[in-house]
C-alpha cells in the first residue's frame, strides 16, 4: 500500500481544514487507517484511526469533538476532517495503515506511512 498526503496548509486559529489520503494497491478495503502528527521538537502523536469497514473510529483526547475520520473505500482515500483548529494542532500529518485493523495508538503497530503534509495554525 502506498500513501499520499494532501490537504495541509495555513490556517487561522478557529479555521478548518480536510485532509486526505489517497491509496493504492488493491488492499485497501481491509485496512485498517489512521493519522498521527508530529511538531517540531516532539513525539509522534497518533490522531484518528479508522477500522476497514468505516464503523468503529477512535481519537485522540486532544482532538474528540473537533476533528473527525471518514473512509471512501471505492475511491480509496481516507480523511481527516479538523474544525475548530488551535495552534497546538500544528504539524506535520501523516497518513498509516494497519494491515490488521486494530485501531491502535502505537505508531509500530502501522505498517505503512504516507510522505507527511504541514499544518500550520496561527493565532
Amino acid at each position: 500500500v502506498q500513501l499520499q498526503a494532501s490537504g495541509g496548509g495555513l490556517v487561522q486559529a478557529g479555521g478548518s481544514l480536510r485532509l486526505s489520503c489517497a491509496a493504492s494497491g488493491r488492499t485497501f478495503s481491509s485496512y485498517g487507517m489512521g493519522w498521527f502528527r508530529q511538531a517540531p521538537g516532539k513525539e509522534r502523536e497518533f490522531v484518528a484511526a479508522i477500522i476497514w469497514s468505516g464503523s468503529s473510529t477512535r481519537y485522540a483526547d486532544s482532538v474528540k469533538g473537533r476533528f473527525t475520520i471518514s473512509r471512501d473505500n471505492a475511491k480509496k482515500t481516507v480523511y481527516l476532517q479538523m474544525n475548530s483548529l488551535k495552534p497546538d494542532d500544528t504539524a506535520v500529518y501523516y497518513c498509516v495503515a494497519d494491515e490488521f485493523s486494530t485501531l491502535a495508538t502505537s505508531p509500530s503497530r502501522y505498517d505503512y506511512w504516507g510522505q507527511g503534509t504541514q499544518v500550520t495554525v496561527s493565532s
